[in-house]
């Protein structure tokens, strides 16, 4: 036994979210290694039970009651609640529906909006440069639609790139390639400064590490359930208005889930109060009770906890590469220092495309991104210590 495989086994002993693991559906210890979390969470145990109550019994037996009697329309705010801890945010600010694509045009169409409320010289978007491909396409629609001129930003730059005629800003919380952790306080507290309104993207972050909306004042955020969150896949999206702009928010989707009286009919539209001005047409509610059965696994976990063990795992990853990847064979993308770092390692490598298709077929579950980044996410709630050095090892012996 080398001494890095006895060191992950001591880890493992230690780990106070183990017993986590038991509450998903996985691979037995020889089986595969899943380091794909942040692309596609894993199946929490309790979830298919659930989905089949939902289906033979709300639909199948009670049908147009469960509405009412089962819950489903109160589900977008009731799961809402549930994800804001995980967020750091109050009760009341969060609605689950529609894709995150949808919910960041209706966050950054809003917040130009909420910005010419005051000023209506306001006619600047910036957005992060290396965001999300999806993000950059719905800016730049949003942009057109709202006359405003789209720039392109690297986060570090934004503080410089501010000015009075910025309406919004629109910035991942983690790069989605490189794993690196943007400085969401400090970022949040220029664009203020400036007179804008920040809307942050928590794809990559939320259900792994600590985000804080409520204390840092973030204005508006949009995230999916499917990596940490593990929803499933296609599993609804949601979006964050900070309680004091709910009154102001004006959504460019208003449906009629969103309006005061939804089954008024009313050929006029009136915006319903709190964050239920953030929905739009009937809640897809296979999936979002799919979800809210998938959120059970958080029940007496912190985000702290999860937070300490994601560093831990990175750590520890980035040490077995160190000592069994052959020198120069690949670069470490993501950023060292913990609090520049999200739930992932992103390592360089000429011929990523072809490494990885190899380690998927021993069973390590990671992901390649053009042109030659290997992806490895770390779910801290049941990825463990052995599983990492698995990895590594595996890594090492394709590359040697």
């Amino acid at each position: 036994m080398s001494e890095l495989t006895e060191k992950a086994r001591k880890l493992d002993a230690v780990d106070e979210l183990a017993a986590k693991r038991a509450e998903f559906v996985l691979d037995g210890p020889e089986g595969a290694v899943y380091l794909d979390g942040n692309s596609l969470g894993a199946l929490p145990v309790a979830v298919p039970g659930r989905v089949e109550d939902v289906v033979r019994r709300q639909w199948g037996e009670m049908r147009i009651r469960s509405w009412t009697e089962g819950g489903w329309w109160t589900a977008p705010e009731r799961i809402g609640d549930r994800i804001a801890p995980l967020v750091g945010a109050a009760a009341g600010q969060i609605v689950v529906g529609d894709s995150t694509s949808v919910n960041v045009f209706k966050a950054l169409v809003g917040a130009v909006r909420l910005a010419r409320e005051t000023d209506a010289g306001r006619d600047e978007i910036l957005v992060d440069a290396s965001t999300f491909p999806t993000d950059g396409y719905i800016a730049g629609s949003a942009a057109r639609m709202t006359g405003c001129t789209l720039r392109p930003v690297e986060p570090s730059e934004v503080p410089g790139a501010l000015g009075e005629r910025t309406a919004a800003v629109l910035l991942n919380h983690v790069d989605y390639r490189t794993g690196r952790l943007h400085d969401l306080p400090a970022l949040t507290a220029a664009v203020h400064a400036a007179g804008a309104y920040a809307v942050w993207d928590l794809c990559h972050s939320a259900g792994a590490l600590p985000v804080g909306l409520d204390a840092h004042g973030v204005d508006l955020a949009v995230g999916c359930t499917y990596k940490y969150l593990n929803g499933g896949p296609g599993s609804p999206a949601y979006l964050y208005v900070r309680a004091d702009l709910q009154d102001r928010f004006d959504s460019p989707l208003p449906g009629w889930n969103s309006h005061a009286e939804p089954f008024g009919m009313r050929s006029e539209y009136e915006p319903a109060e709190g964050a239920v001005r953030g929905r739009v047409g009937t809640p897809d509610i296979l999936s979002m009770l799919a979800l809210e059965a998938a959120l059970e696994v958080w029940d007496g976990v912190t985000v702290e906890a999860v937070r300490a063990k994601s560093l831990a795992l990175t750590d520890f990853f980035l040490e077995c590469v160190a000592e069994y990847v052959p020198e120069g064979r690949v670069e470490c993308l993501t950023p060292l220092p913990h609090g520049e770092r999200g739930s992932q390692v992103a390592l360089r490598c000429a011929d990523a495309g072809p490494v990885m298709r190899r380690l998927i077929e021993r069973g390590v579950v990671g992901d390649f991104r053009h042109p030659d980044v290997l992806r490895f996410g770390f779910t801290p709630l049941y990825v463990g210590f052995a599983d990492v050095e698995r990895a590594a090892r595996a890594l090492a012996e394709e590359l040697g």
